[in-house]
């Protein structure tokens, strides 16, 4: 079991290395230039060359990628001095912990993971990431339980129902939300429940999970989720029930489900004993997945009901073209699908041995 963790670990640290490298060199050939996007109108030769120094972006390509490197590194090479132009010290921009010394001017250290800074607001990009990530979380959580109770649950009754009306409505159901942009839904709600129904559902058609009020200070505003919520979760619900009913139908016919039926049990009793767990398995795959394509897909959902997450974030930076902002918000998104997967791919190997064999 160990080795089977140790493998799917490293597979992981493989697949964010590659992310890392994609995402460095594709971002790097992207027009634009930092110092002039920094430094505005009080743009001048000497202050864009200090800019490039600063940031590195006078040196080589490779050099650069090097100094990305080890910037995300949890252990990197550090200057001591911050008059030291190589390319793999880096500037005392974070704090860091020595673990040994190179020489005088250089430590061997060990940090959290540098993402840089904004362009724009000078701000470090752990910084806005922390503070808009977990509103994200909250959205992309809400939706996916959203979709997996109710897709769940109609995707069972829509096995039980083969080939009737319900089944063939369910189905037409799911080519619509998997065919349909999220930011087209996301239009289309915000007008219907929360400017055309608003007087029936009390919503609004934007709003963020923390209001602000000028007397008592930010206050918790749940309802503003549900809009959001149920645009983000439509289209893992159609899959959820197509991929439940699909599922379930597959188990049903099975010869131990036939055993269990030619001894009398009842549908209910079949379906909660014996066939719903089996069936479950690559749903939850699924599941598991959607939760980290949502936290990512989230961006024109949270623009269009101005939710103040990390997609709403990610939003403003490109049309801004604050590149550090989206690189690091990209490799958020990189990490969290990376270990979800791993968590899955080892619980698969706890209840299931036989995975541990592939």
């Amino acid at each position: 079991m160990i080795k089977y963790i140790t493998k799917k670990i490293l597979y992981g640290i493989l697949v964010l290395y590659g992310v890392i490298t994609v995402i460095f060199f594709l971002f790097n050939v992207l027009p634009g230039d930092p110092a002039t996007i920094m430094l505005g109108q009080r743009a001048n030769k000497d202050a864009i060359e200090a800019i490039h120094k600063d940031l590195g972006t006078d040196r080589p390509v490779l050099e650069q990628y090097a100094m990305y490197l080890n910037d995300l590194s949890p252990i990197s090479i550090h200057n001591n001095t911050n008059n030291d132009s190589h390319w793999f010290l880096s500037p005392e921009k974070y704090s860091w912990l020595p673990i040994f010394t190179l020489g005088s001017n250089r430590s061997v250290v060990a940090k959290v993971p540098y993402l840089r800074r904004s362009y724009i607001t000078k701000r470090p990009v752990s910084d806005i990431i922390t503070e808009t990530l977990p509103e994200t979380a909250v959205l992309a959580f809400t939706s996916i339980v959203i979709a997996s109770i109710i897709g769940i649950f109609l995707g069972i009754i829509s096995a039980i129902r083969q080939n009737s009306l319900y089944d063939r409505f369910s189905f037409l159901f799911a080519v619509l939300g998997m065919a349909a942009p999220s930011f087209f839904v996301g239009l289309i709600i915000a007008w219907l429940f929360g400017y055309v129904l608003a007087e029936y559902t009390g919503l609004t058609p934007t709003g963020s999970l923390y209001d602000i009020d000028v007397w008592d200070g930010e206050k918790l505003k749940l309802r503003n989720l549900i809009l959001p919520a149920v645009t983000l979760g439509i289209r893992p619900l159609a899959i959820v029930v197509q991929l439940m009913r699909s599922s379930l139908l597959d188990v049903m016919g099975q010869d131990y489900i036939r055993t269990a039926r030619a001894k009398g049990l009842s549908l209910y009793a079949i379906i909660t004993k014996h066939a719903l767990k089996n069936a479950l398995n690559p749903v939850v795959t699924a599941i598991s997945g959607w939760f980290a394509g949502l936290m990512a897909g989230a961006i024109f959902v949270e623009k269009i009901f101005n939710w103040k997450g990390i997609g709403y974030e990610v939003f403003d930076a490109l049309t801004k073209n604050d590149l550090p902002v989206v690189m690091g918000a990209t490799l958020i998104f990189a990490v969290i699908f990376v270990v979800i997967n791993i968590i899955v791919d080892i619980v698969y190997g706890i209840l299931d041995p036989r995975v541990r064999v592939k």
